[in-house]
């Protein structure tokens, strides 16, 4: 077994290779890819079998997210092929000007080098993070979760043909072989091997690699989604948003977690909200207005407020002003997405200005923020903080630049 140190020297082998590699034959690697996903697919249920065993004690969201099908596997296959037909992030020019020195100033995009991706329990994320850090030139090293470990490596192996098929070093996509605590604590700090993190998952993971990391770091943050549906708001328009963003997939980073109603709503708006939810058995946090209104609701307590609760299961609370959730979402919330509802000009534009979060909608559900959603053919995940990205990681967020100088002899 190769230690994760060796394994990270190797790939940083690799990605030196990969900075001349044509989008031609990147491209080609990455359709090849996909074939060897869809030809293998019995294989790599089997290997995801195999996790899915040891996780039956588990939660019914953190199973969801392990779990791997013919239909998840084909989506995966067709978000490899749509990666390989985007526009290729590398060598474009990003300023070119001639200096009063008169040398020829520009400004390149070209890879990062090795990213590593720190992630839990989802198989696609080793898929989609080695077909994004490979088009965008990169080499990618994956520490996932032990439990989807199986899943993982199975698809990796896929990749890893591809890259041999077309001759290319193979250490261009390492999966970490459960590695210890040690281990990856030094690839947190090891800046000489690689050149990014980005942790995928919870708010406990993202903030354990913040804190422990010396290797620059984009923080893909958690989840903790509101729903502001203003005085204004056309009601069954409200509903309709409200139960999308909690319930189409709720264990995803851009699903609903907390619902705020401004109190002249509130009466019409909480029996048909209660209703749809009930349907749906989603169990709902609320504060004493809501359940004034609503009997027999969990009472939310200061925690609640905060979690991501990722499975059926939300916060509800009457607020006085578009402010007053604006306040609530700055207190409780993770700068990752949020909505309002409402046909208030002026209230949309203050909700708008003052939420300091990646992406804020109005009149639309938080669960439009995905990068293939925005047109960007993909994403790492969703960054919640300003440097060096916001919003949706897609490939151009996955380089950096260099600067070339061309001159005629020149001397200062």
């Amino acid at each position: 077994m190769t230690s994760l140190k060796e394994q990270c020297q190797l790939a940083k082998r690799a990605s030196r290779s990969l900075r001349t590699l044509s989008a031609e034959k990147r491209n080609a690697v990455l359709k090849a890819f996909a074939d060897n996903i869809r030809k293998h697919q019995a294989e790599i249920l089997q290997a995801n079998q195999a996790d899915l065993k040891k996780a039956v004690s588990l939660s019914e969201a953190f199973q969801d997210r392990l779990m791997l099908n013919p239909e998840r596997l084909q989506a995966i296959a067709d978000g490899i092929e749509q990666i390989a037909g985007l526009e290729d992030p590398l060598h474009n020019v990003l300023e070119d000007r001639i200096l009063s020195s008169g040398i020829h100033l520009q400004k390149i995009t070209v890879p990062m080098g090795v990213i590593g991706i720190i992630f839990e329990s989802r198989p696609n994320v080793s898929a989609d993070c080695t077909a994004l850090c490979f088009k965008a030139g990169s080499a990618c090293i994956l520490k996932g979760g032990k439990d989807s470990y199986h899943s993982c490596q199975a698809i990796v192996a896929q990749m890893k043909t591809a890259l041999a098929i077309y001759g290319i070093d193979e250490n261009a996509a390492v999966l970490a072989e459960n590695p210890t605590h040690e281990e990856t604590q030094a690839m947190m700090e090891d800046r000489s091997s690689v050149d990014l993190l980005i942790p995928r998952g919870n708010k406990k993971l993202i903030q354990s690699v913040v804190e422990h990391a010396k290797v620059p770091v984009i923080e893909t943050g958690a989840g903790v989604c509101h729903t502001y549906i203003d005085a204004s708001a056309d009601l069954d328009m409200a509903l309709k948003i409200a139960v999308n963003a909690k319930c189409s997939r709720p264990s995803v980073c851009n699903a609903m977690e907390t619902l705020l109603v401004h109190e002249k709503v509130a009466p019409a708006f909480l029996p048909l909200l209660a209703k749809e939810m009930q349907k749906r058995n989603v169990i709902i946090h609320a504060d004493e207005k809501s359940q004034q209104i609503i009997p027999g609701l969990k009472t939310a307590d200061e925690e609640s407020w905060s979690t991501e609760y990722n499975r059926l299961e939300m916060n509800l609370k009457i607020v006085g002003s578009v402010q007053e959730a604006i306040d609530h979402i700055e207190k409780y919330g993770t700068h990752h997405s949020e909505c309002i509802v409402s046909a208030s000009p002026e209230n949309v534009k203050i909700f708008m200005d003052g939420c300091d979060s990646a992406c804020v909608y109005h009149n639309a559900s938080t669960r439009f923020t995905d990068g293939f959603e925005f047109g960007l053919g993909g994403e790492i995940g969703i960054s919640t903080q300003k440097l060096h990205a916001r919003g949706p990681l897609g490939l151009k967020e996955l380089t950096t630049y260099t600067y070339h100088l061309e001159g005629k002899g020149e001397t200062r």
